[in-house]
């Protein structure tokens, strides 16, 4: 994957690059040992800013849908209809058809595990009831998690409205449960194919946008979930976002990570995953195919005073550290400083005699 790199070496990095002879003497009061001012003009000079400076880090990535997981058959059969890939399903819809049967999306957290009949109790009952509720077939059912006969009588009318058989029962392979509305992103069986329990017949994901893409190891800093990001979406448009998690790349573009390193692709990179502030709108009307760009703030200062960082001069003698020559009109002296980050060729300046405005000496090439 190609990568375009923005970021700057981190911490307080200065340039001992001092105007004229390399190193300058401070005396015990701070100023030139020489007295400071007359000393020459610097052969240029820059004004100290206040500015925001942030460090962060710019790479490719590709539009995608969050928590892909792959769905299978519960049963052996046939598929007689398969999944419409790209195509968004919700509580009560087809997603595919077994031996000229629907297989419907139910929402819930259990997984199907058995066949539900009269006398049976469980969570996975209480799910189906909420169900049967929520899609208008529980008049007279009291939702709990006994399946007793108005369950029975809930589920016939259910099946009815399907063209199944109407036999009071839901069988194992009849439902899927998922946490809420998916959307199909591949189609693992074909029409036609023989499937069963240790065959994916489809793969989704949910339909919240997220954006993937691949870091370095010397990355993992950027990795933490919450670390925000802008992304610049193939229209143009830039969206903000957070990393809310790793993932483990897949030959499809992506997965849930499940052992090992989370996230480790082939190369060894961290492959992350973005969610986007906007949410479903966010990735509307955009190319999926096509690369968005996703830049990582990994840190930032608000209004603080900068200058180039080739203005900054070390300093020798017992105390060392870092200075600035100021320049005001034909004379200069020079002054002791604290640094901070650097980001875009700029450094974090800060001590008593600065302020926003003032000129400093730059070193010459």
């Amino acid at each position: 994957m190609r990568r375009r790199s923005l970021l700057v070496a981190g911490g307080a990095v200065v340039v001992a690059a001092a105007v004229g002879a390399g190193v300058v003497a401070l005396g015990g009061d701070g100023t030139a040992a020489d007295g400071g001012r007359d000393a020459g003009l610097p052969p240029a000079t820059a004004e100290i800013t206040r500015t925001d400076l942030v460090r962060s880090k710019t790479v490719d990535g590709h539009l995608d849908f969050a928590g892909r997981r792959t769905v299978k058959s519960a049963v052996e059969g046939t598929v007689t209809v398969a999944a419409r890939v790209g195509g968004t399903v919700t509580q009560g819809q087809l997603l595919y058809e077994l031996n000229d049967k629907p297989v419907t999306l139910l929402y819930g957290q259990v997984p199907m595990f058995r066949e539900m009949k009269v006398g049976d109790r469980g969570s996975d009952v209480l799910q189906l009831e909420r169900n049967l509720r929520d899609l208008g077939f529980g008049a007279g059912m009291y939702v709990d998690p006994r399946f007793d006969r108005d369950t029975e009588a809930a589920v016939k009318r259910w099946q009815k409205t399907l063209n199944r058989e109407t036999t009071g029962r839901v069988g194992k392979g009849d439902v899927v449960f998922q946490p809420g509305r998916v959307r199909v992103v591949a189609a693992d069986a074909a029409l036609a194919d023989q499937v069963g329990p240790d065959r994916a017949v489809l793969t989704v994901a949910s339909t919240d946008p997220v954006v993937r893409a691949q870091l370095d190891q010397t990355d993992a800093a950027l990795t933490a979930k919450g670390t925000r990001v802008q992304v610049a979406l193939p229209s143009g448009r830039t969206e903000p976002g957070k990393v809310t998690g790793t993932v483990r790349p897949t030959s499809s573009g992506g997965g849930t990570g499940d052992g090992g390193t989370p996230g480790a692709g082939a190369d060894n990179g961290i492959t992350v995953e973005v969610t986007l502030d906007a949410g479903r709108t966010a990735a509307r009307g955009e190319d999926g195919t096509a690369t968005a760009s996703v830049t990582f703030v990994s840190e930032a200062r608000k209004g603080v005073l900068t200058v180039p960082v080739e203005a900054v001069v070390a300093l020798r003698g017992e105390k060392g550290g870092y200075g600035l020559q100021l320049v005001q009109g034909a004379t200069t002296r020079m002054v002791r400083i604290d640094t901070g980050m650097t980001a875009d060729g700029k450094i974090e300046v800060s001590g008593p005699e600065l302020r926003e405005g003032l000129r400093v000496g730059v070193a010459g090439s």
